[in-house]
């Protein structure tokens, strides 16, 4: 009797991990960030890199003009190809570019700017990445483009291109 107990216990038991297990496979494993397209920017408040003033998402909105969010780190290699199509950008448009350094360190992100240029009006601070995530990010880098009402009109996924720019370009002239 209680060899049978013993068995229809482990028997259960299996049974129950199986199940959990077979239940996990329908769900997906992944993070997928809401779409953000013609969303407005959820508020949010952030350190700026280097004067260490706090800023609210409205703050970083110019009135009569679009803004630019880039997500950006020192770590990340396709940031590094992307920067200088930020700063011709900065150069040839009256666009607003703000910065959002994702989980860097203070030194780096301030040594990559002043190894590679500065095209930010303001570069805030993301140090967890709750900030960027709540934008609807997958990673490093991205690029939302606003409108002076805070409402989101285009994502860039991944470095910026020519053809990005060209269509950034075409949107706020």
């Amino acid at each position: 009797m209680k060899k049978n107990i013993f068995y229809l216990s482990i028997l259960l038991f299996f049974t129950f991990i199986f199940t959990i297990f077979y239940l996990g496979l329908d769900k997906p494993n992944f993070y997928k960030p809401k779409e953000v397209k013609n969303k407005n920017l959820e508020e949010f408040i952030s350190t700026e890199l280097f004067s260490n003033k706090q800023f609210n998402s409205k703050d970083i909105i110019e009135n009569n003009n679009f803004t630019l969010i880039n997500i950006w780190s020192s770590w990340c290699v396709p940031c590094r190809s992307e920067h200088g199509k930020l700063m011709n950008l900065s150069k040839k448009t009256d666009l607003n570019i703000v910065g959002l350094n994702y989980k860097d360190k203070k030194n780096n992100a301030i040594k990559f700017l002043d190894e590679m240029g500065n095209p930010f009006s303001k570069n805030l601070i993301d140090p967890n990445g709750i900030i960027s995530i709540s934008l609807g990010a997958y990673g490093v880098p991205e690029s939302f483009l606003l409108n002076n009402k805070s409402r989101i009109i285009k994502k860039f996924i991944g470095p910026l291109t020519s053809d990005n720019i060209s269509e950034i370009i075409k949107i706020i002239q």
